[in-house]
């Protein structure tokens, strides 16, 4: 890089050394067709050169300083969501004769109803969801912050009939695994996975989305409605 723009006689301390670092990386992102994170792995590089050196030369603290204070490049990405036809046919894909497949059914349609975070999901116990006169769900979320989220009729009844047949304690997870531990967030993601690839046979417009549990959250129309004016 900066070969081609005639740095003759380049100084690792230069003293334009912040504005120079900062144009290579433009140029990598612009001219070279670098990805942000790409261009992020060759900044941590020269963070850790110069961090190096900041050792070995403290009488240029405050040009490497300015080094190492090079923010990092980012992507605006656009969410993605789901319409109302694509959630329908991603809680028809699990196979609802199957065990796994009615917990994961259920599974979906909450985080869809509450938007609740995937950490949230899979750290709930029996004891969080209450199914009776005001039904709702309690958990403990970001920030060490109690949640509490009411349930719409369609929920209720989902819920009410996995947890009739998953049994167990007030302390166990709604949604466990065959061997009954908690489901992992890498597990979830894979089941996602698989469901959304399901329903894109008959809703191709999926295919074309990245979906993954937090998008689940982005589904505004089960979150806006109350348990009476739920979506049937």
């Amino acid at each position: 890089f900066f070969g081609d723009r005639n740095h003759a006689g380049f100084r690792i301390l230069h003293p334009a050394l912040r504005d120079l670092c900062t144009s290579s990386l433009d140029h990598l992102e612009s001219e070279r067709g670098n990805t942000p994170r790409s261009c992020n792995s060759r900044l941590a590089a020269i963070r850790a050169l110069f961090g190096y050196a900041a050792l070995r030369h403290p009488e240029h603290a405050a040009l490497i300083q300015q080094v190492l204070t090079i923010p990092p490049r980012y992507t605006k990405r656009p969410v993605d969501f789901l319409t109302t036809e694509e959630v329908e046919a991603l809680l028809a894909a699990p196979d609802l004769a199957r065990w796994e497949g009615r917990r994961d059914q259920a599974l979906f349609l909450l985080a869809i109803q509450t938007g609740l975070r995937l950490s949230e999901l899979v750290g709930l116990n029996r004891d969080h969801v209450q199914l009776a006169s005001g039904s709702h769900v309690r958990c403990l979320g970001k920030g060490r912050k109690e949640r509490c989220v009411p349930l719409t009729s369609r929920t209720v009844a989902v819920l009410s009939q996995w947890l009739r047949e998953r049994q167990g304690q007030g302390v166990d997870p709604v949604f466990p695994t065959r061997t009954g531990r908690r489901l992992s967030a890498d597990a979830v993601q894979r089941r996602l996975t698989l469901y959304a690839a399901e329903a894109a046979k008959n809703t191709p417009s999926l295919a074309r989305k990245h979906l993954t549990p937090h998008v689940l959250r982005h589904y505004g129309e089960y979150r806006c409605r109350t348990p009476n004016n739920s979506p049937t």
